[in-house]
């Protein structure tokens, strides 16, 4: 069924967002033979986004929604570069940055809002290899940032 991925996020009650434009000198994706690489997506959105700190003035839940986010805009940009997302053959790897202080330690319950995302709205071309690392900062004082390899059908 042509748009799957995209009827899924729309069961979800989700939509994709434009992709963001870059915020420095750099590229939002490249393509490799047939490796689609996503440059790092905050959880940035129409709204502002969500900003923060875990363990200070945001609780995992609101940092699961902001992976959530940042991940959206992960799958805005593949569909930038792909044309559609049903062209996504797996997740390979996403790495996902905790803005957290110190003492924080649930990173990777944090970064589920974004892999949660991915198998929602792809299937087992969801599943992914995951890397959930704490940060002292994220640029603009966002929560969450997060990036993505895909391998293109």
């Amino acid at each position: 069924m042509p748009n799957d991925s995209e009827a899924r996020l729309a069961a979800l009650g989700l939509t994709l967002p434009d992709a963001p434009a870059p915020a420095a000198n750099y590229v939002p994706f490249q393509i490799s033979d047939k490796l689609l690489f996503i440059a790092g997506q905050v959880s940035a959105g129409a709204d502002g986004g969500i900003k923060g700190t875990l363990g200070a003035d945001l609780t995992v839940e609101n940092g699961q929604n902001a992976a959530q986010l940042a991940c959206l805009n992960v799958l805005a940009q593949a569909k930038a570069a792909l044309g559609s997302l049903d062209r996504i053959g797996q997740t390979l790897r996403l790495t996902g940055f905790v803005n957290a202080t110190p003492e924080f330690a649930d990173h990777p319950s944090v970064i589920n809002g974004a892999s949660d995302l991915l198998v929602s709205v792809l299937g087992d071309r969801g599943r992914h290899t995951r890397a959930a690392v704490g940060v002292a900062s994220l640029p603009f004082g966002f929560a969450v940032e997060v990036d993505a390899i895909f391998a293109i059908a």
